[in-house]
């Protein structure tokens, strides 16, 4: 689709943010990390980064850099930083999470994002993701990190309703992606999990702008395929990975060097 094409749904204009997270568990989040006052703040996979503006809101004097390869949402993250006058103090940037070197920071957000610290030609590993991270924060400084994780082994079946080549070790369980982090060199100081509500929140108003164009243009050239993509999403959450897969929302503590 062409974004500038005011004929077209715009690009997940009814999410506020990009993941099933609710107002109530962002700003508990958030608060947790404004009170371990942070200076500087890297957000991998920043989408328009939301929550890094919030952050920096609540923490004055912090500065931020977002990181994401979709040129529309960090256009998105800069003009919303206009309009709350933070764009003195945050930068969004266009390149690879792979490899980066721009830390070690005071805190780092990585929601739903740990696929772009890994390898892009083998499978996602979220041990590794997790070194990276640990590489990039400071001692003592924090990372919130939102990862996948099976809520319970997967079958057959709801593995063929996902998306194509889904596979039951996509993800570990809850347990055992705690441990990764303590084994990666953090305390899992915060364990949450995003709830049924936050999920139909997030699955619904990621499509919602589209559905609606949808039936208003159904002639249009772009509908057939727009229409095939949506209907595939839908129908991976409903007869896939809904209640089969979590997402965790955890609060890491660098531990310090000896």
């Amino acid at each position: 689709m062409t974004p500038s094409d005011p004929a077209l749904p715009p690009r997940l204009s009814s999410l506020t943010f990009h993941g099933p997270l609710s107002e109530a568990r962002a700003a508990r989040l958030l608060g947790r990390l404004a009170a371990s006052g942070p200076a500087d703040v890297l957000d991998i996979g920043c989408g328009w980064g939301e929550l890094l503006l919030r952050l920096l809101d609540a923490v004055p004097g912090a500065e931020g850099v977002g990181i994401d390869v979709n040129g529309e949402d960090l256009a998105r993250g800069r003009a919303l930083a206009e309009e709350r006058g933070l764009a003195g103090r945050v930068s969004f940037v266009e390149e690879s999470a792979l490899g980066t070197d721009r830390g070690p920071v005071d805190a780092i957000l990585c929601l739903g994002a740990s696929q772009a610290l890994c390898d892009p030609d083998l499978p996602h590993d979220p041990a590794a993701a997790l070194r990276e991270l640990r590489r990039l924060v400071r001692p003592g400084g924090r990372v919130v990190l939102g990862e996948g994780f099976w809520e319970r082994a997967p079958t057959a079946t709801e593995l063929a309703g996902m998306w194509p080549g889904a596979r039951a070790d996509d993800h570990f369980s809850l347990g055992a992606l705690v441990d990764l982090t303590i084994e990666a060199g953090f305390r899992p100081a915060w364990i949450e999990t995003a709830s049924a509500e936050e999920w139909e929140e997030f699955e619904s108003g990621y499509r919602y702008d589209t559905e609606v164009w949808l039936a208003a243009h159904p002639g249009h050239p772009l509908a057939a395929e727009t229409r095939a993509r949506v209907d595939r999403q839908r129908s991976g959450w409903l007869n896939g990975y809904r209640g089969v897969l979590g997402i965790a929302y955890l609060t890491l503590v660098a531990v310090a060097g000896d």
